[in-house]
């Protein structure tokens, strides 16, 4: 599996890096995500988190839809990053590439930017709006493996508090902090992981319609904090969760396809996802009366 870097620009000639090679390849027009330019008046990560501390979760998650809609979100986001993997079933290979966003989004800019954990409700919305899906549990080991960056877990002991702003914050300075280590040989834009639980697709989201489905939060060996759960309603989001943005479409030897296709076909699901069968459903409701 080879992490690459690629910008996604329509027309333009691409530097794709695979190990110790640049190679300049065409890429196609359309792979890349629907992203609105950010704002030179666009609000810093720091004040848009002050800007919410005191909403409930419906109207947070309007906030920060809206901010996200007018395009409020890092410029080395925007830069995604390309994930290999491959299978051979039935005596054909496949290779698959899809496209990820490097770190899980956030409010800003490149200098100040929020890590916003999300409930499932507003994550679909946001997958929706720019032509992505969420992972699934295989998809995010493949993204853990291909990251430069491997951040250790960082828990804050459990209280009610972890749900709130003053939490978020809390645990965004100490990724900060720990993403800066790294940062003079692995630039902002690199793919990291190991810092956010992901909230993912599952077949448990058709038998527990009502439950945010989450997965991660690697340790450096490889061993997640976190296995397949269910336990949490759908309108729960804490500081440890995060929302990985992954382009639909994806290459299929070479072929553009989408992983929602991918996901439902009967022989080709097991490429991206470890459960048994077809995902029976690729998204999460995203009805307002979800919200209590």
């Amino acid at each position: 599996m080879i992490s690459m870097m690629l910008t996604l620009c329509l027309g333009l000639i691409t530097s794709v890096v695979s190990g110790d090679e640049t190679i300049n390849q065409t890429v196609d027009p359309n792979l890349k995500l629907e992203l609105s330019q950010r704002q030179d008046q666009a609000l810093s990560g720091a004040v848009f988190a002050r800007s919410i501390e005191s909403m409930d979760v419906f109207h947070r998650e309007e906030a920060i839809l809206a901010e996200i809609l007018k395009g409020n979100i890092p410029g080395f986001l925007r830069e995604l990053v390309a994930v290999e993997t491959g299978m051979t079933i039935e005596d054909t290979r496949y290779k698959l590439t899809f496209f990820v966003m490097p770190d899980y989004i956030s409010i800003g800019s490149d200098a100040d930017h929020f890590l916003i954990p999300m409930t499932p409700i507003l994550a679909q919305k946001v997958v929706d709006h720019m032509g992505a899906v969420l992972p699934t549990r295989k998809m995010v080991d493949l993204i853990w493996n291909a990251s430069e960056v491997k951040l250790s877990p960082q828990p804050i002991p459990p209280s009610p508090e972890m749900v709130t702003i003053d939490i978020f914050q809390e645990h965004n300075s100490m990724v900060e902090l720990s993403r800066s280590l790294f940062i003079s040989e692995h630039p902002l834009g690199s793919l990291v992981s190991g810092h956010k639980k992901d909230v993912v697709l599952s077949n448990q989201i058709i038998s527990k319609p009502d439950k945010v489905i989450i997965y991660g939060w690697h340790y450096r060996n490889g061993e997640p904090i976190q296995p397949l759960y269910s336990g949490h309603v759908n309108w729960y989001a804490d500081y440890s969760h995060g929302i990985r943005i992954i382009l639909n479409k994806c290459l299929l030897n070479e072929s553009v396809i989408e992983l929602s296709q991918i996901l439902k076909d009967p022989l080709l699901n097991q490429i991206i996802s470890d459960e048994i069968g077809v995902m029976e459903t690729t998204r999460y409701d995203t009805a307002r009366s979800n919200y209590r």
